[in-house]
């Protein structure tokens, strides 16, 4: 079986035509049926042969790529609703085939690490099958080296393209490297014209092929994981360094207005140190800033329940005067004492809350009495 995933249509960002998606859904599902029968081929052959200790991992890891694939084709058919698409649909389909992949809740560490699109899923799932095929021996005959070295040249113009992707760092590496697998797999071509056997050849080209365009996906797909987690971290430190200058500017504010005023701690963002640089660092830097605004969140609402109570007692004061008139008693001089004292205590800076709170509660009693007599 030599069948690959299918080429997308379209980008993120630009829909396709409905011929193109029609046409693009046909084959993807084509491709995932052809390919998980040969996936459930190839994990009989390796019990069989009892490598499970050595190929079971890319087996497990093929076989998570092909059910993330198979989740996001269930929601590609629910935004095409056969076909009964606009402008709007179309763009959501094109986000679906161009998106990541939701790898979060996978029960395959690798693949939880792995930020890649259904296309590069499909490459990175065809790469895995080629190389646990040839590990397995499936192709011996030689009537099947033809096949196996059209699909050897099929990878390596992925993995030309894949190295498009690639740091101008990293790309004179990359590009030496894929240059050795050409000029190895013309000298095999040479050789089978020849006459000579190249078996033993082949599958160790395979295999390396194979790993090096593994490689490049998922070094692609963790690198844009990067810049998407340095992304969000500059994000979340503007939106903490805000919050902390709008926690502390209300900590100064309770204090001139309210005594006694609570005794929060506000955390400080530059307590976390400088923006890091790596995606380890990134990661537990992130992760603070999550910490440090759930404590600044601690802080906000602790002094807001500062001035609650001193709002509170002014609600409760009016509230009591208002049932005063009600029942004829606002002139009673010892009910207009007190409420001129806490009036006269509301209106200070700061306010002295348990002195208002012992008023209000002066108020309340004097009511009370009144109206029971």
């Amino acid at each position: 079986m030599s069948t690959t995933s299918p080429t997308a249509p379209g980008q993120l960002g630009v829909a396709a035509q409905p011929a193109q998606v029609l046409d693009y859904l046909g084959r993807l599902d084509a491709w995932l049926r052809e390919r998980r029968s040969e996936l459930d081929a190839l994990d009989e052959q390796i019990v069989t042969t009892g490598r499970q200790q050595e190929l079971t991992p890319d087996l497990t890891l093929a076989l998570a790529l092909w059910q993330a694939a198979k989740t996001r084709q269930n929601l590609l058919l629910a935004a095409w609703d056969s076909g009964r698409v606009g402008r709007e649909e179309l763009e959501r389909v094109s986000a679906l085939i161009w998106g990541r992949l939701d790898t979060a809740g996978s029960q395959v560490a690798q693949l939880q690490s792995m930020s890649v699109s259904l296309p590069e899923a499909g490459r990175l799932c065809d790469a895995l099958v080629g190389q646990l095929r040839t590990r397995l021996d499936t192709d011996p005959g030689a009537e099947q080296q033809q096949v196996r070295l059209r699909d050897l040249r099929a990878q390596l113009e992925r993995i030309r393209d894949q190295l498009k992707l690639e740091p101008p760092a990293l790309a004179p590496a990359g590009t030496a490297r894929l240059a050795g697998l050409a000029a190895r797999t013309d000298e095999l071509v040479d050789k089978r014209a020849r006459g000579g056997d190249i078996g033993g050849l082949l599958s160790s080209l395979e295999v390396e092929a194979a790993r090096f365009e593994r490689d490049l996906i998922v070094g692609s797909a963790q690198r844009r994981e990067g810049r998407d987690l340095l992304v969000r971290a500059r994000e979340q430190l503007a939106q903490a360094s805000a919050r902390e200058q709008a926690v502390r500017a209300l900590a100064a504010q309770v204090a001139a207005a309210v005594w006694p005023a609570p005794q929060v701690v506000v955390p400080s963002v530059a307590g976390l140190g400088p923006l890091p640089n790596t995606r380890t660092a990134l990661v537990g830097y992130v992760d603070g800033l999550s910490r440090l605004d759930a404590q600044l969140g601690e802080a906000q609402a602790a002094l807001t329940r500062a001035t609650g109570d001193r709002d509170g007692a002014a609600a409760l004061l009016g509230a009591l005067q208002a049932k005063a008139a009600a029942l004829g008693a606002t002139g009673d001089p010892g009910l207009a004492g007190i409420a001129a004292l806490a009036t006269d205590s509301l209106a200070a800076t700061p306010a002295v809350i348990p002195v208002i709170q012992q008023l209000v509660g002066a108020y309340q009693a004097r009511l009370d009495y009144l109206g029971k007599r």
